[in-house]
């Protein structure tokens, strides 16, 4: 019973779950890692993972917390400047290129609402509980974020003068 039910939730969440973390580290070869241990994390808690009020929320947090346990034990970390090319560094094909730089010029705790809002669809009440903070923080960060996200990604044609 138990391995069946973890296998049904690793097959329907896996995909979501990796690009909400690929959107949050930016590298894919990386994020697979991640999700990996993540998963292997949850099968041996599942017992306590499947009760979670949202289980693809846990992998993506434990995912993306084990990135810092992995940095914090080598002390080291390769930063992403602004001119670094995701897709080159193994970015999601399923993901823009365009969209996964501006999501890492996002102030993290903006990038970690936008992975549970939009890449895993969870509710605002939901995300405030995963994250540790209120309702009304999730909606404020969301919306910094979408207006960040909105002015790198949209460009307006302006028609020229005397036109």
């Amino acid at each position: 019973m138990k391995q069946r039910e973890f296998q049904e939730f690793y097959e329907s969440s896996r995909d979501a779950c990796l690009r909400a973390v690929v959107a949050g580290v930016g590298d894919r070869q990386l994020a697979e890692d991640l999700v990996a241990e993540a998963f292997t994390r949850a099968w041996v808690a599942w017992h306590s993972v499947r009760r979670h009020p949202a289980p693809s929320a846990w992998i993506v947090r434990t995912a993306l917390n084990t990135r810092v346990s992995w940095w914090r034990r080598r002390r080291r970390e390769v930063a992403l400047d602004d001119g670094h090319d995701v897709a080159a560094a193994g970015g999601d094909p399923d993901l823009d290129p365009a969209l996964l730089t501006a999501l890492r010029r996002l102030p993290q705790r903006q990038r970690e609402v936008i992975v549970y809002r939009v890449f895993l669809d969870l509710d605002t009440q939901t995300t405030a509980k995963v994250l540790g903070i209120a309702p009304g923080t999730v909606t404020a960060h969301l919306s910094r974020a979408v207006t960040t996200l909105r002015a790198h990604l949209i460009t307006v044609d302006t028609p020229e003068a005397g036109s």
